[in-house]
């Protein structure tokens, strides 16, 4: 099976919706795409720190899915990253209460030697000086760099992430973001100005009104799927991009078209991870859920027309 390297955080949220709230629960990017990603045929790692507080069973979720946890670093007396927010009724805006950075401040990661020639590495939401240090561990260079950024990264450390953006095939933001990196407001324009910068792939994501796809004049559009009820949208990025770079690492191709295939998977187990609380539906998601949820897709996008 091919590698897949995850970057990112494994963290306590407590999040606050119309529907409800949650005491500290397991949450961080690195764990959603770990999640996400192990839906797929690939050999995945996860980078990350914790603390000692850190529960054991939830570091055995991540292994009973055959995620390599050997770099989630430890720290003997210190606190996980922990983050609480609270939704608005529209559930697309929110408030973040509390942040504490606690052992992710002196973050140093270390690559496991096992992974250091992964073919896909997927660089969750973390410091730019963070994703660049894991790019210059690997002893090879990978077939696809994902790049998951957002507007705090462009507010307080902008010169290091444009060094690391010029070291990357793909980028996933979402709209707000990609109009602030670009200072364009039409998105096309955006990702045509995002190109120059470095990645030859920019994704930008729209919520729930789905997920563009950019490259050169090439243009691919993902609806997201209609849903009756959306719980808690937390992860829900972080849950596309795993999905995204699980089927890439699977499929071996990398490809214009390939990538319309990937931003479909992406979309497809983002729209599960909304439903529930944190990560507990993506803990409970079968393979005939998200082969029937295709399908919905699938006959979502589909439509035979007649041109005169």
């Amino acid at each position: 099976m091919n590698k897949l390297l995850i970057v990112g955080t494994v963290a306590f949220d407590a999040i606050e919706t119309p529907f409800g709230k949650t005491d500290k629960i397991l949450g961080g990017a690195g764990t959603f795409i770990g999640l996400s990603a192990s839906n797929f045929s690939v050999n995945s790692a996860i980078v990350s720190v914790v603390g000692d507080d850190f529960p054991q069973e939830y570091l055995d979720l991540l292994t009973e899915r055959n995620i390599d946890i050997s770099g989630i670093e430890i720290v003997k007396g210190g606190k996980t990253f922990f983050w609480s927010g609270k939704y608005h009724n529209d559930l697309n805006s929110r408030d973040t209460l509390i942040t504490e950075l606690n052992v992710l401040a002196d973050f140093k990661p270390v690559v496991p030697a096992d992974f250091t020639n992964s073919d896909v590495v997927m660089l969750g939401n973390l410091h730019p000086l963070v994703q660049s240090s894991v790019l210059d561990q690997m002893t090879q260079a990978p077939k696809l760099v994902v790049l998951d950024t957002m507007n705090f990264w462009m507010d307080c450390a902008l010169p290091e992430l444009l060094d690391v953006m010029k070291r990357v095939d793909v980028i996933t933001i979402n709209d707000e973001e990609a109009r602030q990196l670009s200072g364009e407001y039409s998105l096309v324009k955006a990702a045509a100005k995002i190109h120059t910068m470095g990645p030859k792939y920019v994704v930008i994501k729209k919520g729930e009104h789905g997920a563009l796809l950019f490259h050169g004049n090439d243009v691919f559009f993902a609806p997201a799927l209609p849903l009756e009820e959306v719980f808690d949208p937390t992860g829900a990025g972080d849950t596309f991009a795993g999905g995204f770079a699980g089927f890439i690492t699977q499929s071996e191709n990398i490809s214009f078209n390939n990538m319309k295939n990937a931003i479909i998977h992406g979309s497809n187990l983002a729209s599960f991870c909304v439903e529930k609380f944190g990560t507990e539906r993506m803990l409970v998601l079968t393979k005939e859920e998200v082969n029937d949820r295709l399908k919905q897709f699938k006959s979502l996008t589909q439509f035979d027309i007649e041109l005169q």
